[in-house]
């Protein structure tokens, strides 16, 4: 006689999507992706670069800086504000701060423009006021500069120019004036750089320069390079008033140099 078979053991179905665990066991649920890290380095940037700007572009000279700082700040702060609408970013705050910030750079760059302006042309009317108030030379005075280049003046003397000069006008008195430059320098001098300027009584009367061919190159002034050592002599004449008492003739060898005054009496 056949013995009956012994039913198979039943064993708890698991869920899915449980973590597997003995028999009878409460499984744990899966878990959560993590959430995207927040991007806020753009509103953060354009904060720092607004102070910067704001603080930097009011001042003369370096306003530049902060126009560029702050138009950086301000595209910074409007991408940071988009990324926060797009909830990718969390400084709304920050960003908005930095992009006004940016804005009010770009305004005090113009005031920081302006006042460099202004600053630039105060600095030359006093070199050139401080110029100016030198005390002139008398004819035949010299001006020696440190690096050994040296400027003479003669006195004025009366000169009738050919009728061919030109720079003069009729019924006003001529004047010829020797000018006389010695390079004691170690290196040649480009007497190009000189300028020679002239006037007779308050600065705003120039005396009109006379181009003369008739003897020798009257009126052209320096031209060529001096070698060290060497010496060159050139003959200017200019065109006065009849009731002219003084003749003022300026040398300005360069930038480097500054301006020398001879005051010459007619």
């Amino acid at each position: 006689m056949s013995r009956p078979t012994p039913p198979s053991p039943q064993w708890p179905q698991s869920t899915p999507g449980a973590f597997p665990g003995a028999p009878g066991q409460t499984p744990y649920p899966a878990s959560p992706a993590p959430a995207a890290a927040a991007r806020n380095g753009l509103g953060v940037a354009a904060l720092v670069l607004g102070i910067l700007g704001f603080l930097s572009s009011p001042i003369p000279f370096v306003f530049w800086v902060g126009a560029i700082l702050g138009l950086l700040a301000l595209i910074f702060g409007l991408k940071g504000r988009g990324r926060v609408r797009r909830a990718e970013a969390t400084n709304k705050g920050v960003a908005t701060t930095g992009a006004v910030l940016g804005a009010l750079a770009l305004v005090l760059s113009v005031v920081g423009g302006v006042l460099t302006y202004k600053v630039a042309t105060e600095v030359v009317k006093d070199i050139s006021a401080s110029a100016d108030s030198a005390k002139a030379l008398a004819p035949r005075d010299s001006a020696v500069y440190e690096d050994g280049l040296t400027l003479t003046v003669s006195a004025p003397v009366a000169y009738t120019p050919g009728s061919a000069a030109t720079g003069h006008k009729p019924g006003d008195k001529a004047y010829q004036v020797t000018l006389v430059l010695e390079n004691a320098r170690k290196k040649a001098f480009d007497t190009g750089d000189i300028g020679v300027k002239a006037w007779v009584g308050a600065k705003d009367t120039p005396a009109g320069k006379i181009v003369d061919g008739k003897s020798g190159a009257v009126g052209e002034g320096f031209t060529g390079t001096v070698g060290p050592g060497r010496t060159v002599t050139v003959q200017v004449a200019f065109d006065t008033p009849p009731a002219a008492k003084t003749l003022t003739v300026e040398l300005d060898p360069g930038l480097t140099y500054g301006r020398t005054r001879w005051d010459l009496p007619l």
